[in-house]
């Protein structure tokens, strides 16, 4: 098998995949509002993800409320944006459906997995967001944890602004080809 560094032609037509790689971080957003018909078909979008044993180990907290928002956007040093967008989601980790033992830290990649869910969901049908870190940064959980009001069990993990692009943002061309290796590491910068 030869890897290819271009798309090859029958998956340019494909709807859903070329939605993915036309997906892009979106900070800026128009004031019309995100309809619960949208909001629920994102969320459901989220908990369509994978998940270790499928504990689904997720509870989405969607924040619509504008002081709220403007709270978030003061405690967090990267989701400033926040304060302008109609609505957020953030996504936190239930330790009550964590997994036991050593594999207790998988809740980070099954949240991953939904909050890239909800990232081409909301491409998918016209929204934009982007991914703003708050876990594993105490100085940013305790805020949310406090704003929010959450219970001891739920870790805060990210917070993902939703809305209309403010513009249309071209997405960027990400292939590396000197990342893709076949069969064993090859560094191939050195030849």
């Amino acid at each position: 098998m030869k890897i290819k560094n271009a798309i090859p032609e029958p998956y340019k037509a494909n709807e859903a995949y070329m939605s993915i790689l036309g997906r892009v971080s979106v900070r800026r957003y128009t004031d019309q509002p995100v309809s619960s018909d949208q909001m629920s078909a994102i969320l459901h979008a989220a908990m369509s993800a994978p998940s270790g044993v499928n504990k689904q180990p997720w509870d989405f907290i969607v924040v619509d409320d504008r002081e709220l928002l403007s709270q978030l956007a003061d405690a967090l040093p990267y989701a400033k944006m926040t304060a302008d967008a109609p609505v957020a989601i953030v996504v936190c980790g239930n330790r009550e459906r964590f997994l036991d033992g050593v594999d207790d830290v998988l809740w980070e990649q099954d949240l991953s997995a939904a909050s890239e869910n909800i990232l081409l969901a909301a491409h998918a049908i016209g929204l934009g967001g982007v991914w703003t870190c708050i876990y594993p940064h105490e100085e940013r959980i305790s805020p949310v944890r406090s704003i929010l009001n959450l219970p001891d069990n739920l870790i805060p993990f990210n917070l993902i602004p939703i809305g209309y692009p403010e513009k249309e943002h071209a997405p960027m061309d990400k292939w590396h080809s000197e990342r893709v290796h076949q069969n064993c590491f090859e560094d191939l910068t050195k030849s």
